[in-house]
């Protein structure tokens, strides 16, 4: 499907793609992994040869130079993967895209020995036009795990929310814990002053999430 807009710098885009045929694009923690390195080694104006990078490599102690996009959010699912981008600089999201996608096909092909498209078709991105929808898609994004766990959530409520945010917070293949101030190197993927600032503390995501399942709990009443 051909994209209706050009990326302009200082917007915000939800970006996304899911495995061809919908199939699962992560088999494993490894695969998960190595898509969260390449968020960060590919996020730059400079080319980065991946095999030269030492195995386990804390992100703190990669080099890279600037930076193509500003990273908001992230989410990775079994077959597809949720980004919340700003247009830094000119091209910035369609060349970050471009490494990324084609890194981790190359990684993915060579592991599992297959070749083909790995994913359907080119990215897919939607421009976030307002600053409800901006927010919303903070509590979109993160809560997309939940359907591994209670796949009708959204149409039922959560069962149990205690259950449930305990389960996202031990989710790491997603910025979750980066906004309720976990210490982890992930967190360098990020780069929340290019957002607006939703929440001060910690505390205030928490809040806006919780009133997420208690908004889905109440509709499915309905």
């Amino acid at each position: 499907m051909e994209r209706k807009f050009n990326f302009s710098i200082g917007e915000f885009y939800h970006i996304y793609n899911r495995g061809n045929g919908k199939r699962n694009i992560f088999l494993n923690k490894q695969d998960k992994e190595r898509f969260i390195l390449l968020l960060f080694v590919c996020n730059n104006v400079d080319h980065v040869v991946i095999k030269d990078l030492p195995r386990g490599s804390p992100l703190g102690k990669i080099k890279r130079g600037e930076t193509l996009v500003d990273i908001g959010v992230f989410c990775l699912m079994p077959n597809h993967f949720h980004l919340l981008l700003h247009e830094k600089i000119e091209g910035g999201i369609t060349k970050f895209m471009s490494k990324l996608l084609t890194a981790y096909p190359m990684y993915f092909n060579k592991k599992y020995e297959r070749t083909g498209g790995l994913f359907e078709g080119t990215f897919k991105a939607e421009y976030v036009d307002n600053d409800n929808y901006l927010k919303y898609l903070f509590s979109y994004i993160h809560l997309n795990p939940v359907k591994l766990i209670e796949p009708k959530w959204k149409e039922v409520g959560v069962k149990n929310k205690n259950r449930v945010k305990k389960y996202l917070k031990e989710y790491k293949y997603s910025s979750y814990v980066d906004y309720l101030g976990e210490d982890r190197e992930e967190k360098l993927i990020l780069n929340k002053e290019a957002f607006p600032e939703y929440f001060e503390e910690f505390k205030d995501f928490e809040e806006f999430i919780d009133e997420w399942f208690d908004y889905n709990k109440q509709t499915s009443l309905l």
